[in-house]
């Protein structure tokens, strides 16, 4: 493991990691039945439409499909010689004074070129029954009429490469005949936890001990990026058992996040065991909190991700570090969660020399506005107040404090 002895900018050693994702494999995934796997996917490739939307021009109402030219003296009353429900393939011949019932969605005969909707005929009291309808009035050509084409055309792009398969975004993909998608899915990552003086949620604690909350909390941040963690470790704080495990997660998985042990004390596994690994650096980064960073890639296969111990510092490297790799594996177009701005509820002390990262609440008005959660001065542990957080106010180095009513650019993560 490298160490860089100088504190680095944010956006630098984002940067380096990101330099050294390799994006997983595509897979080709078959739409009918592959709903599991393609939702959430990110497409590999550009997806066109193999036929046109509408594929044939259809009724956009239910009504009577007509020749408009036999409207053009309405109120008129007009022959009746069959019906066209949606998935007809009936094309009915229509000699002047005649038209069809049309359901939505049915194919326009091709001697019609116009729908009269029922609510404007003599139908809409009397029912479909009668062998006339009455007309009331005119209706223009293309009355009502949903053009073969006019939402796309065969050929034309549908979704770019690097979006992820939403429901709306499959939907149309399946309605522009994708039979089968070149995607990427999940990467496959490994929680790797340890630390002493952590015990199981709901265990009797002694002086020294705390709950164990970061697998939690990993495992949770992965689930609100879309990623199922494919496997959680606990480890006790050895260096052989840490070495081991890292090992083993490394040549089986993409991605390993371990949290704690990453400063420079004797009691540090984590840094230790990494110390092994050329790929891995150790960094200071100019932000807090999350400043201590030990990542890179393990000689095993995965990139590591070795996050600070205290919940908070861990959310924001997450959030900073760990998903933008996530997704730029994923081949997502866009690798970073957008910003906002908004104004300062309240005012706090700032981080001065770094950029301060700080968990914040909203309030909703005619103006975006946040509020901390936690106590400026106290940001990394404070696991309480973190827990109401809906984003990180991002305040850039050189400010030392936050002034009520001042804009800051914020990370929205929760409506």
């Amino acid at each position: 493991m490298s160490t860089v002895n100088e504190p680095v900018e944010l956006e630098v050693h984002r940067a380096r990691l990101l330099s050294q994702v390799v994006p997983l494999a595509p897979q080709q995934i078959e739409v009918a039945g592959g709903f599991a796997l393609l939702h959430g996917a990110v497409l590999a490739e550009d997806a066109t439409s193999t036929h046109p939307l509408p594929l044939w021009d259809n009724s956009a109402m239910d009504g009577y499909a007509v020749r408009s030219e036999d409207t053009a003296e309405a109120p008129i009353a007009l022959e009746v010689v069959g019906e066209v429900p949606a998935g007809s393939g009936w094309d009915p011949k229509l000699e002047p004074g005649q038209c069809v019932k049309i359901m939505t969605g049915a194919p326009i005969p091709t001697d019609a070129d116009a729908v009269v909707r029922i609510e404007d005929t003599s139908a809409a009291a009397d029912g479909w029954d009668a062998a006339t309808v009455q007309i009331h009035g005119p209706v223009p050509a293309g009355k009502d009429i949903r053009r073969s084409g006019e939402d796309k055309a065969a050929g034309d792009l549908v979704a770019y490469a690097g979006e992820q398969l939403t429901a709306a975004r499959l939907s149309a993909l399946a309605a522009a005949g994708a039979s089968k998608l070149s995607v990427r899915t999940q990467p496959k990552v490994a929680v790797l936890v340890t630390g002493a003086e952590l015990l199981a949620p709901g265990e009797r604690l002694s002086r020294g001990q705390i709950p164990e909350t970061n697998s939690l909390l990993m495992a949770g941040l992965l689930a609100e990026s879309g990623i199922q963690a494919a496997t959680v470790v606990h480890c006790v704080d050895d260096t052989q058992a840490v070495r081991e495990q890292l090992d083993l997660l490394g040549a089986t998985h993409d991605v390993v996040l371990s949290t704690g042990g990453v400063g420079p004390g004797a009691y540090d596994v984590m840094r230790q065991v990494l110390e092994a690994e050329p790929e891995v650096q150790a960094t200071r980064v100019k932000i807090r909190p999350g400043q201590p960073q030990c990542a890179g890639r393990l000689e095993g296969g995965a990139m590591v991700f070795a996050l600070p111990g205290n919940p908070v510092s861990a959310a924001v490297s997450f959030e900073l570090f760990v998903r933008p790799c996530l997704r730029a594996m994923q081949g997502h177009r866009e690798v970073l969660r957008p910003t906002l701005r908004a104004i300062a509820a309240v005012g706090w002390k700032a981080a001065a020399g770094r950029m301060q990262v700080i968990p914040v609440v909203f309030e909703h008005g005619e103006q975006l506005r946040c509020a901390p959660a936690v106590q400026a001065s106290s940001i990394s542990h404070s696991v309480g107040g973190f827990g109401a957080a809906q984003g990180y106010a991002l305040v850039p180095p050189g400010i030392e404090r936050v002034n009520p009513g001042d804009a800051v650019e914020v990370l929205r993560m929760i409506p």
